[in-house]
This record gives structure tokens, sequence and C-alpha cells, in this order.
């Protein structure tokens, strides 16, 4: 069975997509834990990071590097976080978070942001990231 996030690859679902190749695809959570909040996903559809192929685990982590520089650049922030739970989506996904304190990597504190909002931020990140 297809994941949400094989849905988004194949453009089942919508989604606010930042950018994507031909191996990875990057959009904003649809139930962020602060505004910019991004996942990085390959579009190999595996369960467990960790079960990636060595080319296309250290792919996505280039990727998600080059994605966090674009966010870096969007949002005043000290950092960009990076997390790796794996149980909401059983499809292989990083998290990037901007962030300025540790609680800000709260996963019970979900955000409303309104579509326009997160329309503006997509392309704003998609525009800011050098490949």
């Amino acid at each position: 069975m297809s994941s949400v996030f094989s849905k988004i690859i194949n453009r089942k679902l919508p989604a606010y997509i930042i950018y994507e190749n031909d191996d990875f695809i990057a959009f904003l959570d649809v139930t962020p834990i602060q505004k910019g909040h991004v996942l990085v996903v390959p579009k190999l559809e595996i369960d467990n990071v960790f079960d990636l192929p060595l080319d296309v685990y250290n792919g996505l982590f280039s990727f998600a590097r080059k994605i966090s520089f674009g966010m870096k650049k969007v949002f005043d922030c000290k950092r960009i976080g990076i997390s790796i739970i794996g149980f909401e989506v059983p499809h292989a996904h990083i998290h990037l978070i901007p962030i300025n304190t540790i609680d800000d990597m709260n996963f019970k504190n979900k955000k409303s942001i309104k579509s326009d909002e997160m329309k503006l931020t997509a392309r704003k990140i998609s525009r800011s990231i050098e490949f």
C-alpha cells in the first residue's frame, strides 16, 4: 500500500512542495511544530531510514543539507533542527525545523498555519535554495 508520501510524490495528494529531483522531495509539513517545518523524503518507499540503500541514505542527507541552507536564509533562527522519528508515516523521512531553543522541537506543539501563509513560506524557501 502506498504511503501518504508516495501519494504526494505521485501527485495524488497536494503538498506545499519546496524542491524535488529524481530521487528526493521536500515539502512543508501540514501539521508543523514551527512555521517552516519541512519534510525531506526519498522517493524510494522504505519505512525505516536506516534500511535505505547507502547511496539513497547519503543522498537524502545531502539533499536535506541543501534544503536546510535555504531555510536558514528565510528564517531568523539559531539552527535548523533535524529529527527522524518514523512512527507517523511508514516512509523514511527527515524533519527540518527552524529553531531557537530545544523547546521548539516539541512534537506535541502543533501549529495551525493558513494555506496562503504555507504557500508563501514554500515559495520563499524554494527561491532560497542553491542547487
